[in-house]
């Protein structure tokens, strides 16, 4: 697949470069499709270069010594792997893992450095993703630090994804992309609380299920639970 018929093409850093920074990239991008369950780089592992989500959804976590993981983002398709460690020569700062079957395009870490140095350009696409991956961050902490209970943390979490869904008569609708236990990695929980929270919000009437599909019929509601 080439850029130009990407069906995301306005999302990502690399989809809208000047002329000449797109001829580079295209010249030395290596594009592949990934099955669920591939890892493309672990946590602390040498920096070797970036990964553009083209399709599917790939999760980044972080672990601790005894086992412990702490989900940090599910990426989407726009979205780039590895920029900031490729950018400071450090490490990779999180493990990426296929979830959802992905397009990615890699280019390496050399090679970006020699298209930011000839278009200097591409700097200001940088800038922006990282201020973007920034305030992700900003918002994860939010979640994990400031919310004082486990439903508070699913309810932010939940408006969180709501804003890639879209609206039905019946509310905001989205894909859950993640299972009881991976959401539990998300906020510090057990598989166990975040089913009781999940259905005590059903009952409650602010979510609805229909199989991956959530609904959530007030986002104001769901918002005054975390006080968003």
């Amino acid at each position: 697949m080439h850029c130009e018929n990407c069906q995301i093409r306005s999302a990502g850093m690399f989809c809208n470069l000047p002329a000449g920074a797109a001829a580079a990239f295209t010249a030395n991008k290596h594009t592949s499709t990934f099955p669920a369950g591939t890892f493309l780089f672990f946590e602390r592992e040498s920096n070797r270069g970036v990964y553009i989500v083209c399709s599917g959804q790939i999760k980044l976590s972080v672990s601790s010594s005894s086992g412990k993981t702490l989900i940090l983002k599910i990426a989407r398709p726009g979205d780039i792997l590895g920029l900031s460690s490729s950018l400071t020569g450090a490490a990779y700062e999180a493990t990426a893992e296929v979830l959802q079957t992905a397009r990615v395009t890699y280019l390496r870490t050399d090679e970006l450095r020699t298209i930011m140095l000839q278009y200097p350009d591409v700097y200001a696409s940088i800038i922006r993703q990282l201020n973007l991956q920034y305030e992700t961050a900003c918002e994860q902490l939010r979640t994990i630090a400031l919310c004082n209970s486990t439903t508070e943390k699913v309810a932010r979490l939940l408006l969180q994804w709501s804003r890639q869904g879209r609206q039905t008569p019946e509310g905001t609708q989205f894909t859950v992309p993640l299972t009881h236990e991976q959401i539990a990695e998300c906020v510090g929980a057990t598989r166990e609380t975040i089913t009781r929270t999940l259905s005590d919000f059903r009952n409650k009437h602010l979510i609805a299920l229909h199989g991956a599909n959530m609904v959530i019929p007030d986002r104001h509601a769901l918002a005054m639970v975390c006080g968003a």
